[in-house]
């Protein structure tokens, strides 16, 4: 689900990806036992060629949540604004009180359907357990729970969805006093802010990485949806990072992971990360609880 699609470019206008070393090169003493083996379910069903981070086919982030073959993605870049960053991290930087700041806002989706499991992330948007997610997380159908960063799971059902962001809404259930995230906005984003993303890549709950904002108001074509206005990032971002957050030094939301680009026959991070920028998350999140509410 989570960041999904390993997609080679669509033309010669495109540099090829290098190729980097499958992920079973890597010993197996460096990475320690997922908790949920969801995400390694969900990769055997079939190669991905756009990663998607979220739980059921995501695009970026966290490509646990769903996979889809095919043809080649293709990205490509509209006029963006180049500021230089006006937050950037030095060896002084102090990145723990961020982390301690915003990853209690941050939980895994699990969907567990009779055919397919499969694993995302999510931000929790209310103190009673709304949950925004990659709708490519809970595409498929199946039982849906969330697990909070203290490790207990609670039921949870779709409230809404937007297929054509790639957002929905999750309600989990008997839940009260959690922490909301708070979203920045795309003015105060930059190419060169240092930002981290939140997430469960790989299965690993939990998890944090840092990179900087590699560029602005990218499109992603995978095939099967179009993708505009994205934030690239050079975060390790994936498979289980979809429906994550990606924050600024701030500790604000600037974006919700959903996609990553990968090489050859791998699909792990080359450092090409797609998230969904703050403001059209919060416009499709606004639209979203109104139809809650009608």
């Amino acid at each position: 689900m989570t960041e999904l699609l390993n997609r080679r470019p669509a033309d010669d206008h495109y540099a090829a990806y290098p190729v980097f070393p499958p992920a079973h090169h890597i010993p197996p003493m460096m990475v320690e036992t997922p908790r949920d083996p969801r995400w390694k379910r969900r990769i055997a069903g079939g190669a991905a060629v756009l990663v998607l981070v979220g739980g059921g086919g995501s695009a970026g982030a966290f490509l646990t949540e769903r996979y889809r073959d095919g043809g080649a993605a293709s990205a490509t870049s509209s006029a963006a604004g180049t500021t230089i960053a006006s937050t950037t991290v030095t060896e002084d930087t102090d990145l723990a009180p961020i982390v301690a700041k915003v990853q209690a806002s941050v939980v895994t989706v699990l969907v567990d359907g009779a055919r397919e499991s499969s694993l995302g992330s999510g931000v929790v948007l209310s103190e009673d357990g709304l949950i925004l997610t990659n709708n490519h997380v809970i595409s498929s159908n199946g039982t849906v729970s969330v697990r909070l960063s203290t490790g207990s799971t609670v039921p949870a059902k779709v409230v809404a969805a937007d297929a054509t962001h790639d957002l929905a809404l999750v309600q989990a259930t008997g839940l009260s006093g959690l922490t909301p995230v708070t979203f920045g906005t795309d003015d105060s984003v930059a190419v060169g802010d240092t930002v981290l993303a939140f997430g469960a890549p790989l299965g690993l709950e939990g998890t944090v990485t840092s990179g900087i904002v590699s560029a602005l108001d990218r499109s992603l074509d995978t095939g099967d949806e179009k993708l505009s206005g994205l934030l690239q990032t050079d975060a390790a971002i994936n498979q289980g990072n979809s429906g994550g957050a990606l924050v600024d030094m701030s500790g604000r939301v600037v974006g919700i992971n959903v996609a990553i680009a990968t090489s050859g026959d791998s699909t792990g991070s080359v450092g090409l990360g797609f998230a969904i920028p703050a403001g059209t998350v919060t416009g499709v999140v606004t639209q979203l609880e109104a139809q809650i509410a009608s």
